[in-house]
């Protein structure tokens, strides 16, 4: 099987609207995904799913262009060769739970097309390597603990050595040790490649993101790098004894101060910002929850 020659600009959606009904998922969103790691984050239901699944052709857009790969999903001809050069983790991997570990990934790649068993098998067998999984191949998806399912459709997502990775909250179930070697992974698979990274994780995106997007009810707020991000909490960060109640967010910290996002009162102890505090302050000033939120759906 032949494909065109590589397009540098992995994916890119020009004011892009999904509506279902009367609600907005995503509104005018004009993005260019090239090669590097760009994490996107946002609360629970800012369109971070949305836009992944149209990027990864499960979601025809209301209106705006889409273009990946080179090629418009909107063509079923274009769509299906985009999904050929595609590695897409959904949020919920639709697993087989009789499956075993190498079973299912087997049956992913049967789907996008490789067809002569032995070079596939052992285009299995190395993902599955790749995850850290290789030992328990043989392993059936339900006996697997939730990281191992999560490693699994990470491994269905390299199948093939996509041009473009697409991947919807990879971390979630991954101990610590895991997640550094997810980062090693990516990092090492996005000197190649675009991959967009969709997380709640502020961590893992100032770990391996050189660029972060953040959406808020279905708009692009803020696009740049992690650094530039955190810049904007400057001055907005300080130490108090006690939580200010003028803050947006506050907590006590191991060293018995609070830390408070906001307003500061003069002559407070400003402190260096982070990126999860811009991200606060960028969610307050849209009207959403000032804490960072954990799973669900987006």
């Amino acid at each position: 099987m032949t494909t065109a020659p590589r397009d540098r600009a992995g994916a890119s959606v020009h004011r892009l609207t999904v509506r279902y009904r009367k609600t907005f998922a995503l509104e005018e969103v004009t993005l260019r995904l090239s090669d590097g790691v760009t994490g996107l984050l946002g609360p629970n239901g800012a369109g971070k799913t949305t836009l992944m699944r149209v990027l990864a052709t499960a979601v025809i857009p209301t209106s705006g262009e889409v273009r990946v790969l080179g090629r418009d999903p909107r063509a079923p001809a274009q769509r299906q060769e985009i999904r050929r050069r595609l590695g897409y983790l959904p949020q919920a991997p639709g697993f087989h739970r009789h499956f075993t570990a190498f079973e299912f990934v087997d049956y992913v790649a049967i789907l996008k097309e490789h067809t002569e068993r032995r070079a596939r098998h052992d285009e299995v067998r190395r993902v599955l390597e790749a995850v850290g999984m290789g030992e328990h191949r043989g392993k059936k998806i339900k006996a697997l603990s939730g990281g191992m399912r999560q490693r699994v459709a990470l491994a269905a997502a390299l199948i093939g050595s996509p041009e473009l990775l697409v991947l919807d909250e990879p971390t979630v179930g991954l101990d610590p040790e895991q997640r550094l070697r997810f980062r090693e992974l990516i990092a090492e698979l996005a000197v190649r490649r675009p991959v967009l990274l969709s997380t709640h994780q502020t961590e893992d995106v100032a770990a391996l993101c050189h660029r972060v997007v953040v959406l808020a009810r279905g708009r692009v707020r803020h696009d740049s790098s992690p650094r530039e991000l955190s810049e904007v909490a400057r001055g907005s960060v300080w130490f108090s004894r006690d939580r200010d109640p003028r803050s947006i967010a506050g907590w006590r910290t191991g060293t018995g101060d609070h830390r408070n996002i906001g307003v500061p009162p003069a002559g407070a102890e400003l402190a260096e910002p982070t990126m999860e505090d811009a991200y606060l302050l960028l969610n307050s000033a849209h009207g959403l929850p000032a804490a960072p939120q954990e799973g669900g759906t987006a």
